[in-house]
């Protein structure tokens, strides 16, 4: 089965915008990661990567993607949201979709060092919270993964 065959439309639309927030996170020099949540068919929040940039190791492109999203709806529970973002949820990003109640999670390539959307463990539909998200992996996971790849190369002269 192709990517075609799986995804929707719509889903190549929203991880093509997270992709685009990535780049915008490699444009300043910051691993490019990228996300946006997606509620009816609109975007309401954006993010990338600002670790770097803002000395803070809570800036996550999903924490500032979920933060938009929240003052967006002026609400802290995305309730029928779903986030696209272009690499596996960390074990923080993880816990904060399970504690903002987001419906689906869709991501493009797997994070092998820290992913907790099913590499290293599945924090996203663990069953002992008190919320599961709907998950789903390989969106685009080659020019996600390629995004990454080529930074790391070039971050480390290899380019």
């Amino acid at each position: 089965m192709s990517e075609t065959d799986y995804f929707r439309e719509e889903d190549f639309v929203w991880m093509q915008a997270a992709i685009e927030e990535a780049k915008k996170a490699e444009a300043i020099g910051e691993v490019p990661i990228g996300a946006v949540i997606v509620k009816n068919g609109e975007i309401i929040g954006r993010g990338y990567n600002l670790r770097e940039t803002n000395l803070d190791p809570t800036a996550h492109a999903e924490m500032i993607a979920i933060r938009e999203a929240s003052r967006h709806l002026e609400a802290w529970r995305l309730l029928d949201c779903t986030l696209y973002v272009t690499l596996e949820p960390c074990p923080m990003c993880a816990g904060a979709l399970v504690q903002s109640r987001i419906r689906k999670v869709v991501y493009g390539t797997i994070d092998p060092k820290a992913g907790c959307a099913g590499t290293l463990m599945n924090l996203l539909q663990e069953p002992r919270f008190n919320h599961e998200t709907e998950l789903v992996g390989g969106l685009l996971q080659q020019e996600c993964a390629d995004l990454l790849t080529q930074f790391f190369r070039r971050l480390r002269g290899r380019a």
